[in-house]
Parts: structure tokens; sequence; C-alpha cells
């Protein structure tokens, strides 16, 4: 008796980005705010509770919205290069700052436990199917995957001081 495999494609399963991105804001929504005021002197972040809160509904948004139009328009479209580059982004947070945090702290750092046991190996598939089945290829893969995770640095201290308004 012989076993096949069977695959799931990058289409089938990419939804599982604003999944795993949710479940990773929700984690640091909760518990990020008091661990950086409780540690305000060794933690380059400046943000209000609110501003962080605020940054984290609009870029798990983001992720859906993305990932939506990603999903319709379909292989080398815009949408599904930006979802690249986001997902790329969230893959990176991974290893900036939640891994090091998590040691240099000797213990928890908000995110991280989301960030190993989801988002590391979600992610990792995904972004692997999305150039193995060519939703993304070549040279504009590497800008979308360079591009969107600096946008979305740039973005944030905008999305921290909106915060601070609200």
């Amino acid at each position: 008796m012989t076993l096949t495999r069977t695959q799931l494609s990058f289409r089938q399963l990419q939804w599982l980005f604003p999944i795993a991105l949710t479940l990773h804001n929700v984690e640091e929504g909760i518990w990020l705010p008091a661990f950086a005021a409780a540690h305000r002197t060794q933690v380059p972040w400046t943000f209000t509770p609110n501003g962080f809160r605020i940054a984290l509904v609009v870029l798990t948004a983001a992720a859906w919205i993305i990932t939506m139009v990603g999903w319709r328009t379909g292989p080398q479209s815009l949408g599904t290069y930006l979802e690249f580059g986001y997902i790329i982004t969230v893959l990176v947070n991974v290893l900036v700052p939640h891994v090091p945090a998590a040691i240099f702290f000797g213990g928890y750092a908000p995110g991280v436990v989301t960030a190993v046991v989801v988002n590391l190996p979600v992610l990792t598939l995904l972004s692997t199917l999305a150039i193995r089945e060519r939703y993304v290829s070549g040279r504009k893969a590497v800008v979308f995957g360079v591009a969107v995770p600096l946008g979305i640095v740039a973005v944030l201290p905008v999305l921290f001081a909106l915060g601070r308004w609200l």
C-alpha cells in the first residue's frame, strides 16, 4: 500500500497569514504595554498603550485586506506581492525583537510564544509555497520582501502617535 502526500497550495493556505498575525497581535496587545512600561529604561520603544493597540488594529486589518486582495487577484499580482512582503515582515519580527528580547530578559517577552510557535513555522511554509508555486518570483519578490518591512517600520511612529491623539 502506497500512501500519497496531499500537498496544500499557497492559495489554500494563505488565509493562515492573517490568522497567525491576529493571534500574535492579540498576545502583544494584552501583554506588551505593561511589559514595556515595566522595562522602560531597557527598551527602545516609546509609545502609549493606546497608540500601540491602535497600531496593532491597523496592521492586523491591513493583513486581512491585503490577503483578500492577493487571494482574489492571484499569482504575480500586486496584492500577492504585498502579502508576501508582509509575511516576510512578520518572519523578520520573530528574530527582531521577539527571540532576542526573550533571551535578554531571561524569560517571556510579549509576543515570543506566538512568534516562535505559530508565526515561524506557518509563515516559513507560506513564503516557501509562494516562491515554489511562483505566486511571487525574482527581483520583484526581493524588492517587496525588503520594501514592505521597511515601509511598515516607517509607518509605526505615525500609528503610535495617532494613539496619543485619540
